[in-house]
């Protein structure tokens, strides 16, 4: 049981502090997202509200832009999952997995480009995500070969890009 709570305390942390969406907080806590979902409602019967707490913790913290990127680091954690799952499934014929990667990236693209029109630290991002997407349009039409080396190498420098326009 105490295993548990430690479990809760890192669950909860992960989702009201660090602002993690539930399913990312549940990876990073080592639990079922069926039991963080179960948890977070057994804390809300008992008083303890954790999106009235994440709000106030981002609201104390940067305000506008703090929430701003919470939002996006949201979108970017199912994204990432989301191209996780259409790399490894061996079913997906090359082009279905490119088209699905092709969509992904509009997407992505998107939600950056609406984030920048909020916070310019983000337009920045967005215009180097922008021109990272139209490359990897460019490689999937004229490479199509090359696609899987290049994704691989995307992932890895999404790591960069993020340090730099944190």
């Amino acid at each position: 049981m105490a295993r548990d709570a430690a479990k809760q305390r890192d669950l909860r942390k992960a989702y009201v502090v660090d602002g993690l969406t539930l399913p990312a907080a549940a990876i990073t806590a080592g639990v079922p997202e069926g039991t963080a979902r179960r948890w977070k409602r057994e804390a809300a019967d008992d008083g303890d509200d954790w999106d009235r707490a994440r709000a106030a913790a981002t609201m104390a913290g940067s305000g506008r832009d703090a929430i701003l990127t919470d939002a996006v680091e949201g979108f970017v954690i199912q994204f990432k999952m989301s191209i996780d799952k259409v790399t490894d499934d061996a079913d997906l014929a090359p082009a279905q997995r490119v088209q699905l990667l092709a969509s992904l990236a509009d997407a992505f693209n998107k939600v950056v480009a609406a984030a920048g029109r909020v916070s310019p630290k983000i337009s920045e991002l967005g215009v180097a995500l922008d021109v990272l997407k139209r490359f990897g349009d460019f490689v999937a039409k004229n490479h199509p070969d090359a696609g899987p080396a290049l994704l691989e190498a995307l992932e890895s420098f999404g790591d960069t890009l993020a340090e730099v326009y944190k």
